[in-house]
């Protein structure tokens, strides 16, 4: 399927590891230039320079803390044209109310929940005055059935799920579409820090029980993802707004 991607600019966060880095990947094979984020210069470096080894494509890193509303507006500021942005950056921590403290609740939601509301509130006029552009937020499947066990990462996801389908509701009169992927298990380090945080590690037979139960007997993989997003964020999608997409393989449905 041609996805027309030839030339567009996005802006992806998270984007040294895991599944930022596979959409970097992925939008780099269809043509994108690209401006990438994370808080690690090195890790970016790393991304920059297998991208390059592989397309011939823009790709410029931007080492920054979106935590900080002041890096969120430099950011923007150094991108205003870009015609997709991508927020993944990210990770909140598992573990139930006892286990995760004010500050590293307060840290958490910073850098996801208020690090995506405020790159939205900056690359939304610079879209809506082009009358057009996309923004797709990788918010988590954590927000759909909320549990004890990882109750700051799914209420965050809830938030940023309702603040998706807000948005995405009356983006298309600007005409900018705003989107949300709910991932599942999907295999990076970011489910390694989970595993340790709600069952005891990778290696813990609470764990291997619990990819065992998943469909496919597996988790997923970031480069399923990263070929959602890339036909979401296309004009092959350009009906879709103010929804999100899981990616989990039905586990949720499961119950």
């Amino acid at each position: 399927m041609q996805l027309n991607l030839q030339g567009k600019t996005a802006i992806i966060t998270g984007a040294s590891k895991g599944i930022g880095r596979a959409i970097a990947m992925t939008l780099a094979g269809e043509g994108c230039h690209l401006h990438l984020v994370s808080r690690t210069a090195a890790d970016l470096t790393a991304v920059q320079e297998a991208i390059r080894a592989k397309y011939q494509v823009n790709v410029t890193i931007h080492p920054l803390d979106l935590s900080d509303g002041k890096n969120v507006r430099s950011l923007i500021a150094a991108c205003p044209d870009a015609d997709i942005l991508v927020n993944n950056a990210g990770a909140i921590p598992g573990g139930g109310l006892d286990a995760v403290d004010e500050a590293r609740w307060r840290e958490a939601w910073d850098l996801k929940v208020f690090g995506y509301i405020n790159m939205c509130r900056e690359i939304y006029g610079h879209m809506k005055a082009r009358n057009q552009g996309v923004i797709l937020n990788v918010i988590g499947v954590g927000g759909e059935r909320p549990t004890a066990t990882y109750i700051a990462g799914g209420a965050g996801n809830a938030s940023l799920m309702a603040f998706t389908r807000a948005l995405g509701g009356v983006s298309a009169n600007d005409g900018v579409r705003v989107l949300g992927v709910n991932p599942g298990m999907i295999e990076t380090e970011r489910l390694q820090s989970l595993a340790k945080g709600m069952a005891g590690g990778v290696d813990s037979p609470a764990w291997r029980k619990m990819l065992a139960g998943l469909p496919f007997g597996r988790a997923g993989k970031p480069e399923e993802v990263a070929d959602l997003v890339a036909f979401l964020v296309s004009e092959r999608a350009s009906y879709i707004s103010g929804t999100i997409i899981t990616i989990d393989a039905g586990a949720a449905a499961r119950g």
